[in-house]
């Protein structure tokens, strides 16, 4: 399931990969963003830890959020014999630098921050991706309203200006815009990224947390519209479980 690589632009583009958030904290994680900040984002060569067993259970990529703990980490476990392709995401007020540091990473993809995307600006968000893709990175979005902004986006300047859209997707509609997430809204969801013709990540497919590996894969696997998807990850015992089920070892 969601083993291998995906060709995008004459790149060879994995298509499961170690989601990041935990390592900065973030703060869907509620109360455990702050262990996270003092557990991980503080101690590089625990992040690196677990991006060496995600690599031994066999994940390929890494979707790297560029804060320098996080970079040191990754340096760390390259140095180690764990290279993992890069799928960044840009962060806003910060864009520029990212994208020239990570471009000096030999990223594979970059992806524009929800933060940007959602605020829907085409504008600024195609200036963005013309920039991404003058350093020959292919070119993304990310979106935390899913619903919403996909209806914007179909009908935006920039549809034609990126080929990797990242989208939250749990069977709970956790971290999605919608009130609920029943059979008809699962319907919808389904008709609006069709639509869109692109190459989907999903997210926050655990629900931060909340749904068990077993039951957030099993959902996984019914959503056919799905080409990627990135799992955060907070410890080697998750990289483990997470992706020894993910992969079915």
């Amino acid at each position: 399931m969601l083993e291998g690589y995906l060709e995008i632009d004459g790149k060879k583009i994995p298509r499961t990969l170690l989601g990041t958030s935990p390592f900065i904290g973030a703060s869907h994680f509620g109360h455990r963003a702050r262990l996270y900040l003092l557990d991980l984002y503080r101690n590089p060569e625990a992040m690196a830890r677990v991006m060496a067993r995600s690599y031994q259970m066999g994940v390929r990529g890494i979707q790297l959020i560029p804060h320098p703990p996080v970079i040191e980490a990754l340096q760390i476990a390259r140095d180690n014999g764990f290279s993992m392709d890069i799928i960044a995401t840009i962060r806003p007020e910060s864009e520029d630098e990212d994208i020239s540091i990570l471009s000096d990473l030999d990223a594979k993809a970059m992806l524009i921050d929800p933060v940007i995307t959602d605020q829907t600006d085409w504008d600024l968000i195609g200036e963005k991706l013309d920039i991404i893709r003058d350093t020959g990175s292919v070119p993304g979005l990310i979106t935390q309203f899913p619903f919403n902004t996909t209806r914007k986006l179909l009908d935006s300047p920039v549809l034609n200006d990126f080929k990797l859209y990242m989208v939250p997707l749990n069977r709970l509609g956790y971290l999605m815009d919608c009130d609920t997430y029943g059979p008809d809204e699962r319907a919808q969801f389904r008709e609006l990224i069709l639509k869109m013709d692109k190459t989907i990540i999903a997210m926050h497919v655990l629900a931060a947390g909340i749904m068990t590996p077993d039951d957030a894969f099993d959902y996984l696997k019914t959503a056919d519209y799905i080409d990627m998807v990135t799992l955060g990850i907070a410890s080697e015992k998750e990289a483990d479980e997470s992706f020894s089920k993910l992969f079915k070892r």
